[in-house]
């Protein structure tokens, strides 16, 4: 079996084991929670609607008006600056959630909007990511020359932990910016940068939506934009590096196998020639004793280790060959 597609069978196999264990490992984590709140929500709600004698039909009606009027608390969320901000989530295919276009007119626009922004964002992300690495090599070659080591150039090695300090900084930098302005911890904060970098997006945590920040703090809003673009460009960076030693090692693969058939490809028996060849090898050749018809001589030279063409007593292990062989000689010397 070739090395790819062993490779990519491995790769199936092994995301499926990890699907695996994510799942038995989320369960164990967040099930028993789950269960809790929801009994805990179950009990106010049954205590609420005990309490102010709610009838059924008006606490859903309650919850409805609620629900939709989150988005509502922060501000307007399609004036520019908003509608700039979900543009912008939706290049990046993050997808908050957080606020939804609700005319067909805004739906139909959003879907044809996404189908040439997103290949543009990833191009331009990639673009941006490809730049970073090379201004990193430059800067480790030049680190490297003044520090006179033997080895000047960039190895993969070195691009990827210049690349992930650099995504590190990023997150943690932007961790403390948006716990102080959006009044999480800041492991909370750190886990929205998380989210929002690797485009999960799951809007549990989504910036710009307290105290109307999308009309009242323009630069907060220019400085999470600049947050999510450049730490795109920065973990496309990193993309760009797993994705390029994949090709190598795709590439070698390739090579590899390019070079095992060559061998497969010389199994060529020749019957017009002077000599056949198998396996690149010459495994016997003609003598012609001029002018005559070319017979074929008893006194061929083998140089098979099987002795294969051997004429003596019809003992060839190609005896099929035979007859082609002494037709190809007599046309030859009768031509």
């Amino acid at each position: 079996m070739k090395r790819q597609n062993v490779r990519t069978l491995s790769l199936v196999v092994c995301t499926f084991t990890y699907l695996l264990v994510g799942a038995a490992v989320f369960d164990s984590l967040e099930s028993e929670t789950e269960r809790k709140r929801w009994e805990f929500l179950q009990d106010m709600r049954n205590g609420l609607i005990n309490k102010y004698n709610i009838t059924k039909e008006d606490y859903r009606m309650i919850e409805i008006v609620i629900t939709e009027n989150k988005p509502h608390k922060a501000g307007p969320q399609w004036k520019f600056a908003g509608a700039f901000y979900f543009a912008t989530v939706v290049l990046a295919a993050i997808g908050y959630g957080h606020s939804t276009p609700v005319t067909i007119g805004g739906k139909a626009f959003c879907m044809a909007y996404a189908m040439v922004g997103i290949p543009l964002g990833l191009v331009m992300f990639q673009s941006i990511g490809e730049r970073l690495n090379k201004f990193a090599s430059v800067v480790i070659k030049r680190a490297k020359e003044f520090l006179r080591c033997a080895q000047t150039e960039a190895t993969e090695i070195n691009l990827m932990m210049a690349i992930g300090t650099l995504s590190f900084f990023i997150t943690t930098t932007g961790a403390a910016v948006f716990s102080r302005y959006e009044g999480w911890s800041y492991f909370d904060s750190f886990y929205y940068c998380f989210v929002t970098l690797t485009t999960i997006g799951f809007g549990d945590y989504v910036a710009l939506q307290n105290d109307q920040a999308l009309i009242k703090k323009p630069g907060y809003v220019a400085l999470s934009l600049v947050f999510i673009l450049f730490g795109l460009a920065v973990v496309a960076a990193s993309i760009n590096l797993l994705v390029l030693r994949f090709m190598t090692m795709n590439a070698e693969d390739v090579r590899r196998d390019d070079s095992e058939m060559v061998p497969a490809s010389q199994h060529v028996l020749t019957l017009e020639g002077e000599e056949l060849a198998l396996n690149g090898k010459m495994i016997a050749e003609r003598t012609d004793s001029g002018g005559g018809g070319g017979n074929y001589d008893s006194d061929q030279v083998s140089v098979c280790s099987c002795n294969c063409l051997g004429p003596s007593k019809g003992h060839s292990q190609f005896p099929n060959l035979e007859p082609m062989y002494m037709s190809a000689q007599g046309a030859k010397g009768g031509a």
